[in-house]
């Protein structure tokens, strides 16, 4: 596990500590427009409420265009992988690339993306960068960044949502 502050903090607690846990905050939903495709761009854990929302469009058979985007370090860090690579055999309407960015420390072999979200990737993948409905989730550098780089790529500011996840 990274050594982070909330990892610290858990690691400093005896056995038995009584915690409170809130529930999930936020609200990253679909957009209805099915017209406009969802584009998520998700940083390490920032994965999470994608998750929900791809399987739910699963579920519901959802005609929206969903590609997801999600960087992790190694194959062997990334949550959900297994579940995301069968949301994309069973749904015609998803599209999953998965980029990493330590591959030297990996012990899995890979053969998909490699290196951080970008325009070019983002080109690679998608017919125009301008249209979809954008959500971004990840870190606070990395949402950032993104959000800089879909701007300068001509999206329209109103397109983006954005949640950073910090201090896992």
């Amino acid at each position: 596990m990274r050594d982070t502050a909330f990892k610290r903090s858990l690691k400093k607690m005896p056995l038995g500590t009584e915690v409170k846990i809130d529930s999930p905050m936020g609200s990253f939903t679909l957009h209805k427009n099915s017209a406009k495709p969802a584009v998520f761009l998700a940083g390490g854990i920032g994965i999470t409420p994608f998750i929900s929302i791809v399987r739910q469009a699963d579920h519901d058979r959802l005609p929206h265009k969903l590609h997801l985007f999600c960087s992790n370090r190694r194959p062997e860090d990334t949550p959900f992988i297994d579940t995301l690579q069968m949301l994309e055999r069973s749904n015609p309407n998803f599209q999953l690339v998965c980029t990493m960015t330590e591959m030297r420390q990996s012990k899995k072999e890979w053969n998909g993306e490699t290196g951080l979200i970008n325009q070019e990737m983002l080109s690679r993948h998608l017919t125009n960068l301008q249209g979809p409905i954008y959500y971004v989730a990840g870190p606070p550098a990395m949402v950032a960044g993104i959000k800089k780089m879909l701007v300068s790529a001509g999206v329209d500011e109103d397109d983006i949502r954005a949640e950073d996840f910090a201090g896992y």
